[in-house]
């Protein structure tokens, strides 16, 4: 039996090439160095108090709402901690910086990077759908009456979607995070693809994710205009294997495979903030 699937619509010459997102959360990574000798040369009393200070302030950045943050142990030479903090606002996310800041354990750490994103749904298929809507009834692209109407549908979108664009930080023992490009070279560049050729990559990636779903948990987030990258990629898992499993058969997508550029990857394991005392003493929790 043949299952006949309905047409893709087809973009013109004149389709807008930008594909319409939501967003949600505002999210800053936060990558830290402990000074280690420094912290060991502290009284016991000192790093006790400096400790639990710096506890209750992430145990409540832990359970804040809307938005919460999340302490991970990192693994490797890039550093030793890593913050993720999901916010309503870059404003919020700057108050959750100057709060952190002000704490005394803020004298013996040293930031060694950071990323500014925002979670963004694309949707290359709907886009495709809206536009060519529009076109059909006559409405000029990029007119007052075009952008009320995406904006309309795209309110829509957020409402259904906001499980997705406003999430908790996933509780599972393992987050790995990385940044990545699309390639713009002189052979080959993403942007100058067509938008339908663009949807039908996005589409057959988006196929290898799911087949995912349950072992790993993949946020992503925009960073275009934000930082040096295009995306942030968060992915939460109980087993590490899985982050290699899923990344190592994307690979082999179109739209990896040949547009895909991969930043540093960052993997840390979750520490419970009440946990921290525990963690700055050399054990991990």
């Amino acid at each position: 039996m043949t299952t006949t699937h309905a047409p893709r619509p087809q973009a013109t010459a004149d389709v807008p090439a930008v594909p319409l997102t939501t967003e949600g959360y505002s999210v800053l990574h936060q990558m830290l160095r402990l000074r280690w000798p420094a912290w060991r040369a502290l009284p016991a009393s000192e790093k006790s108090g400096i400790a639990q200070e710096a506890s209750e302030a992430l145990l409540a950045m832990e359970k804040h709402s809307p938005g919460q943050s999340a302490l991970y142990s990192l693994i490797g030479h890039k550093g030793d901690l890593m913050l993720i903090h999901f916010r309503d606002s870059f404003a919020d996310l700057n108050q959750v910086e100057l709060k952190l800041a002000n704490l005394r354990l803020s004298d013996y750490l040293e930031p060694t990077t950071s990323y500014l994103s925002i979670i963004e749904l694309g949707l290359y298929e709907s886009t495709l759908k809206i536009y060519k809507e529009l076109m059909d009834q006559g409405i000029e692209p990029h007119s007052d009456q075009w952008k009320a109407e995406i904006e309309c549908k795209l309110e829509r979108h957020r409402e259904a979607m906001k499980p997705r664009l406003y999430p908790d930080i996933p509780p599972n023992r393992y987050a790995c995070f990385y940044p990545m490009d699309r390639r713009r070279g002189e052979e080959k560049n993403w942007y100058k693809l067509p938008i339908e050729e663009r949807a039908r990559q996005m589409n057959d990636h988006g196929l290898v994710g799911r087949r995912y779903a349950g072992e790993v948990k993949q946020i992503i987030t925009g960073s275009i205009g934000f930082d040096d990258w295009e995306w942030g990629v968060d992915l939460f898992a109980d087993n590490p294997l899985v982050f290699k499993k899923l990344i190592y058969e994307m690979r082999f997508d179109e739209v990896s495979a040949v547009y895909a550029l991969f930043g540093h990857f960052y993997v840390g394991v979750r520490v419970p903030a009440a946990s921290l005392a525990k963690l700055l003493s050399g054990e991990l929790p």
